[in-house]
């Protein structure tokens, strides 16, 4: 149970009781930013047993096992996420990308420049990083160790996350590391894309202009809750939530995806690309 599934429920049965975020911090005697995160899921915020009895008591949640499933989502949400052994290297807003990445069902990509996070071998990752000014060297192994659990959502047995990822042709050009590296990312994009849950698209450099090129973002999709984007940037990362930005980005993704060569292209072009730069 994802942080973002209980604030989900505890603001459904606020909305239906028609309260405001200061109605609720006030019955609990707490500060409406805690209120708005725990609604949000943005960060780990505890609960108390007893502040989810008042919160019952507060949206008139008379049934037993009303209350209770409330308490037992709450509680589930406030477990550790497996990212938590690597918690001194998670950059600033990450956790949350991570909470939303490992409760989702399906995951749309889009990258521009790089590879995909959920796609990148150790060798290109760490190139990556040691190239970061904001990556302190001691932290470079973990940060490629936690890159590399990340991945395992997608190849795990267990309902592995459903990604459809979209490439820019120079995100798998740009020389990361020699050719060694490049070569091992290319082939390691080929052998992702082809298992079940996961379809990979490039678009090839002489599409030119296309709706992508103003920056990367990823569309998460989920079973009972509405999906949310991400957009990543140098000022920080943003994650949206609002019916018309999600369709937005919904229907860049869409354009995309027809702009893109399909599947089986992708992959024959990435094992044949060749290191060259672009003239």
């Amino acid at each position: 149970m994802s942080r973002r599934s209980a604030g989900a429920e505890m603001r459904r049965l606020r909305n239906a009781k028609g309260l405001k975020v200061e109605d609720v911090a006030t019955h609990l005697g707490t500060s409406t930013t805690r209120i708005s995160r725990m609604e949000t899921g943005k960060g780990r915020v505890s609960i108390k047993p007893e502040e989810v009895a008042a919160l019952c008591d507060l949206f008139d949640v008379q049934d037993q096992r009303a209350r209770a499933m409330l308490a037992d989502m709450f509680r589930a949400a406030q477990q550790p996420g497996w990212w938590d052994p690597y918690r001194d290297v998670l950059p600033s807003g990450l956790e949350v990308l991570l909470d939303l990445e490992t409760n989702a069902e399906r995951e749309l990509g889009f990258e521009v420049t790089l590879v995909h996070g959920l796609m990148q071998t150790p060798a290109y990752t760490r190139v990556l990083l040691e190239a970061s000014p904001s990556v302190r060297r001691e932290d470079i192994a973990d940060s490629v160790a936690l890159r590399q659990r990340r991945q395992e959502l997608v190849t795990r047995t267990d309902k592995p996350l459903n990604v459809w990822i979209i490439l820019d042709e120079y995100a798998i050009r740009r020389d990361v590391g020699g050719e060694e590296v490049n070569r091992e990312q290319r082939q390691h994009l080929a052998e992702m894309a082809e298992l079940p849950n996961v379809t990979l698209q490039v678009i090839p450099a002489n599409k030119g202009a296309h709706p992508g090129l103003a920056g990367q973002f990823a569309l998460f999709e989920f079973e009972a809750n509405p999906s949310v984007v991400y957009v990543d940037s140098p000022a920080g990362n943003l994650y949206l939530e609002k019916r018309t930005d999600v369709r937005k980005f919904g229907v860049t993704f869409d354009l995309l995806r027809a702009s893109a060569l399909d599947p089986a292209d992708t992959i024959a072009l990435l094992r044949t690309t060749p290191r060259e730069s672009f003239s």
